[in-house]
């Protein structure tokens, strides 16, 4: 299970090492470490986002443990949205109303954009935008995608689909 945790250290030398061996010793995977050294919090601490896997069963073990070490664990995520895919959309997409693809998108309740990258030259010019998309399982998001190239047929948008083996994990 990825796994999302912010915590706060104090600034003094070897605490990440001592928020990172936990994850480590139940056996975790770590994803990415967010070391904010130069923003501190009102209590005077470091804010550090990990991002790793786990076995679910241990989650609350490694959140004892933790707090064990004196780490106060502020937030802690589990990802929801496991799939995802990156899509261009090319036409003009800002006149056709980009809010209504992305509506139409989230209010599925599986699947949402995460991302949009929009690049408009001129007004009365195409445009071109990436969206990222993502969903609850692959089902799940190849009917995102499905929903999506029905707007943009309808809208005379163009949609480049990702190639199977392109899915973003």
């Amino acid at each position: 299970m990825k796994v999302s945790v912010d915590i706060e250290l104090r600034d003094i030398p070897g605490q990440l090492v001592s928020a990172l061996t936990p994850i480590s010793e139940l056996g975790g995977n770590i994803i990415s470490v967010l070391h904010h050294r130069d923003r501190k919090t009102q209590r005077g601490t470091i804010p550090v986002q990990i991002v790793f896997d786990v076995e679910e069963s241990k989650l609350a073990m490694l959140l004892r443990r933790l707090r064990e070490r004196g780490i106060t664990v502020v937030r802690v995520g589990t990802e929801r949205l496991k799939e995802a895919a990156l899509v261009l959309l090319i036409g003009h997409i800002v006149r056709s109303d980009v809010k209504e693809l992305i509506d139409a998108v989230d209010k599925t309740g599986f699947a949402e954009v995460v991302e949009l990258f929009l690049c408009m030259p001129a007004i009365e010019e195409k445009s071109a935008a990436a969206l990222t998309i993502r969903a609850v399982g692959k089902d799940e998001l190849e009917q995102a995608l499905e929903i999506l190239e029905g707007i943009t047929r309808d809208k005379g948008i163009l949609i480049v689909r990702p190639i199977e083996d392109e899915l973003l994990a």
